[in-house]
């Protein structure tokens, strides 16, 4: 059957409560694996949600985004063994760089290295903490001397996938993650191009194409309606686009290869966020991009999108709905 992976956690429509009840049935209907969004917007915070998750689910292999910096390397392996144990060995983690925005928002100091070498360094040394003995390391960020976790893990290797968006960031998966988590609102096409990034840089490094995961959150809005599915899901968009997000989300994107995010445009969305807010923003989002980069419409033509993304190399889709009355919808519309 083909693999699929049900995502919640960006939007502020679901509590923490109601994200581990749908978790649970997705896991009935058949989904692999559960992911939580942590995000800059402070939405709900990743471990008391995957928390409740792990607790009311038995089989459903459970991943998130949590943004380095945020916690240090420590607290975040030593978190990630502890839901590891209440899980019974279900965990994998997306550990993301930290940008000038998140440390903005987080009331972080910026630091002279780039987000790409401290998330480096993050994943080395959690990688050796994991391990469950006394490690040191000696980093440019991070640094720790004969640390080590109190107990043995139940797994001393929990797989960490690389969430990326830039080139910079599709090249580190390539050299040093166990996968990727490419980001959502971006198009097959998009995809496509990412992951001749990846590859070309994985087999540089003698790594085996075959054992490295390709996980995409998929943006899909749902309705008998082609108009009111995009309009359903433009709000997302609009967060990718918004004056936070513009120059780490589209420049990287379009250098990559996003075929529908146009330079011209631009100016319009940050005009359009200047006079009317988000809410300007959202209505100056136009229809071709959120075509483009989600799976929105009607359910036959949501499927057929998701297999397009399977077809330019996707392993596993992490479907994401853009709306609560959408969620019983979706899932069962990729149940197996």
């Amino acid at each position: 059957m083909p693999r699929v992976g049900f995502a919640l956690g960006y939007g502020k429509f679901t509590n923490a409560t109601e994200i581990a009840n749908l978790m649970q049935q997705a896991e009935e209907r058949g989904y692999e694996s559960g992911f939580f969004s942590e995000t800059i917007e402070l939405m709900r915070d990743s471990v008391t949600s995957l928390a409740a998750i792990g607790l009311q689910t038995k089989k459903l292999i459970l991943g998130s985004t949590q943004i380095v910096r945020l916690r240090g390397p420590v607290v975040m392996a030593q978190t990630l063994a502890s839901l590891d144990e209440l899980t019974g060995g279900r965990m994998t983690l997306a550990p993301g760089a930290c940008t000038a925005s998140h440390a903005r928002v987080h009331a972080l100091p910026t630091v002279d290295l780039s987000p790409a070498e401290v998330l480096k360094e993050y994943i080395e040394s959690m990688r050796l903490l994991l391990s469950g003995e006394k490690v040191s390391y000696h980093g440019k960020f991070v640094q720790f001397e004969n640390v080590g976790l109190a107990w043995k893990p139940v797994r001393t290797y929990i797989p960490l996938y690389v969430p990326a968006t830039s080139t910079t960031g599709l090249r580190l998966a390539g050299r040093i993650g166990d996968g990727v988590v490419l980001n959502a609102v971006c198009s097959p096409e998009y995809t496509a191009n990412a992951l001749k990034i990846i590859r070309k840089e994985l087999e540089a490094a003698g790594r085996d194409w075959s054992k490295f995961e390709v996980a995409q959150l998929i943006n899909c809005s749902v309705e008998d309606d082609h108009k009111k599915a995009l309009d359903a899901v433009r709000w997302e968009v609009a967060t990718k686009l918004d004056p936070i997000q513009l120059p780490f989300i589209a420049g990287p994107k379009m250098r990559v290869g996003e075929p529908y995010i146009r330079k011209e445009d631009i100016p319009l969305f940050e005009r359009a966020y200047a006079e009317g807010g988000m809410e300007g923003l959202i209505k100056a989002i136009p229809d071709s991009y959120v075509e483009g980069m989600t799976a929105s419409g009607t359910p036959d033509d949501v499927k057929k999108r998701v297999q397009q993304y399977r077809k330019a190399g996707v392993k596993l889709p992490l479907l994401r709905p853009a709306a609560i009355h959408q969620t019983q919808r979706l899932m069962d519309l990729f149940a197996q």
